[in-house]
């Protein structure tokens, strides 16, 4: 279930938040729940919630049967973290 889950967040979600420099990738599917993470500028809009809910969850509920709720993770992203450790090591 999570390469569907993932194909189609990369067939159908991702074009639609590519258009706000933005994308969503798979974090976790555990008891019939798909985890999402936004990325590029989604990760940080005010809106995030209502992307989820309006595009993402839609979209992945419409193609992937057994999916029963889609839900935001708001935790920062490796790469956020890479990011903030590259700038603090600049600084000292």
């Amino acid at each position: 279930m999570n390469e569907k889950i993932q194909k189609t967040l990369e067939e159908n979600v991702n074009p639609i938040l590519a258009d706000h420099f933005g994308g969503a990738k798979l974090v976790s599917f555990e008891d019939k729940v798909a985890t999402v993470r936004l990325t590029g500028a989604c990760a940080t809009c005010p809106s995030a919630r209502f992307t989820l809910e309006n595009v993402v969850k839609e979209i992945v509920m419409e193609h992937c049967e057994g999916v029963e709720d889609v839900i935001l993770d708001m935790s920062a992203s490796d790469e956020l973290l890479d990011m903030a450790k590259e700038l603090m090591e600049k600084k000292e």
